[in-house]
C-alpha cells in the first residue's frame, strides 16, 4: 500500500520531465471478483472487503492505473497501461502462490500436488515470451498511448484441471490434494471464482495471439526445471543424470 502508489509517481513524475515512455505493468487484479465471460478494460471492479488482505493488492494498482491515467490526460506523459493475467514460463518460482511451477516441481518430485481451494476455480495462464513481446511493442505504438490493454491468453482452465494436465505432461503418479485457503494462509482469504480476459483490444492494435498452448506452456516449463535439476548434480555421469532424472 506505501510502496505501490508512491513509487508509481515517482515513475511517472521522473518520465514526464524526461519525455520517456511508460508502460505501466498492472494486474488482472484490478478485476476483483468480476467474474463475467470475457473482461473487457472497460468492465467493472468488484472489490471484497478492505478488512481483507486479499484486495489492498487491487486497490494500490487500482491507484497505480489512477495516476497513470491522470498524468496522461493533464500533463500529457505517454503512458500505457498493460493488465497481466498470470504471466507464466521457465525460471518462475512458486513462492506468492505462483501456481505452475509449484504444481510442476511436485510433480517430477513425486510430491502431493496442493490446491488451495476445491480447485473449481478457472484461470488462462499468459506464454512470458508472448507478454514480453507485447508490453514491448505496446511501448513503441503511440496509438497505445493512455490506453489499457489485457494481455494474457483465453484458454481458461480449473485449477483443477491444470493439475491434471501437469501430471500427464510429466508422467507423474502425485497424488492431487486440496486444502482449505485458512490451513493455508492462516487468515481470512478470498479468492476469484473465474478470470478470462478479453483479448480484442490488444489483437486489434498488434494482431496479438498467444503462441504456446497451455500444454506447451507446460511442457516447457517442466523441461526447465528437468534440466535445473540435472544441472545442480555435476559429478554424476550422464546415463546416472539419466537416471536420476527418471527417478524425479
Amino acid at each position: 500500500m506505501r510502496i505501490n502508489p508512491k513509487a508509481t509517481e515517482n515513475v511517472l513524475q521522473a518520465s514526464l520531465e524526461a519525455n520517456a515512455t511508460v508502460v505501466l505493468a498492472s494486474t488482472s487484479e484490478i478485476y476483483g471478483k468480476n467474474t463475467a465471460d470475457a473482461l473487457s478494460e472497460d468492465a467493472d471492479r468488484i472489490m471484497g472487503s478492505p478488512l481483507v488482505a486479499r484486495w489492498s493488492y487491487a486497490a494500490a494498482k487500482g491507484i497505480d492505473e489512477c495516476f497513470a491515467h491522470a498524468y496522461h490526460r493533464e500533463l500529457g506523459l505517454k503512458v500505457v497501461t498493460a493488465r497481466l493475467f498470470n504471466t507464466v514460463g521457465p525460471r518462475q518460482i512458486g513462492t506468492y502462490g505462483m501456481v505452475l511451477p509449484r504444481f510442476v516441481r511436485a510433480a517430477l518430485d513425486g510430491r502431493p500436488i496442493e490446491i488451495y481451494g476445491d480447485g473449481c476455480q478457472a484461470r488462462c495462464f499468459g506464454w512470458v515470451g508472448d507478454v514480453v513481446s507485447a508490453l514491448s511493442k505496446l511501448g513503441e505504438n503511440h496509438q497505445a498511448e493512455g490506453r489499457v490493454f489485457n494481455i494474457g491468453s483465453d484458454e481458461e482452465v480449473t485449477i483443477n484441471g491444470l493439475a491434471e494436465l501437469v501430471r500427464d505432461v510429466v508422467r507423474s503418479n502425485s497424488p492431487v490434494v486440496h486444502r482449505s485457503y485458512k490451513e493455508v494462509y492462516g487468515q481470512e482469504f478470498e479468492d476469484m471464482a473465474r478470470r478470462v480476459p478479453d483479448l480484442s483490444r490488444i489483437r486489434d492494435l498488434l494482431g496479438y495471439a498467444p503462441t504456446k498452448t497451455l500444454r506447451q506452456i507446460v511442457e516447457t516449463v517442466a523441461d526447465h526445471l528437468q534440466t535445473a535439476h540435472a544441472s545442480h548434480i555435476p559429478h554424476l555421469q550422464q546415463d546416472q543424470i539419466g537416471a536420476a532424472a527418471s527417478a524425479d
